[in-house]
């Protein structure tokens, strides 16, 4: 009886500990600001992504499915990062366009150059009070692509 309370108490103490370090984003703007200025060198490789502390909790699981999966020596649907539309590189000349907001959601145009011009389409939703990153795609091009539909599995 009492190990089942245990369990419970570190698991709430440990998503209190990450929600505590996670930022809150006041604006769809700051948080891909904050994005883009990621040092990704520093991130919690124990994360579902590198990029977690800005993503969704929905996105979030669905990366930690895709790693419980697979386990962490494969790599899975994401053989790129999708923040800069590569495996290298980075993003120059970013500009972020003005967002939609609708509710609790919001779609934003992101362009930049990594060799050559890249437009993302930013889906966000509004969580504990913040901003958060619920969808990339690239919907123009000869492989258009969105890490959603990239971390579903039919």
């Amino acid at each position: 009886m009492r190990l089942p309370a245990l369990l419970v108490t570190v698991f709430a103490v440990m998503s209190l500990a990450f929600t505590v370090h996670a930022e809150t984003y006041k604006s769809p703007q700051a948080l891909i600001k904050a994005l883009y200025a990621y040092d990704v060198e520093k991130a919690d490789f124990s994360l579902p992504s590198v990029y977690s502390p800005f993503l969704s909790k929905g996105l979030n699981v669905m990366f930690k499915k895709e790693r419980e999966f697979l386990g962490d020596d494969q790599v899975g649907a994401l053989d790129f990062d999708p923040v800069i539309n590569g495996q290298d590189g980075a993003a120059t000349n970013l500009k972020i366009g003005k967002p939609v907001i609708l509710k609790d959601k919001a779609e934003l145009e992101v362009t930049f150059t990594n060799g050559e011009p890249v437009r993302l389409h930013y889906k966000l939703v509004r969580e504990n009070g913040g901003w958060k990153v619920d969808d990339i795609a690239k919907l123009q091009g000869e492989y258009p692509w969105s890490v959603r539909k990239l971390l579903t599995y039919e």
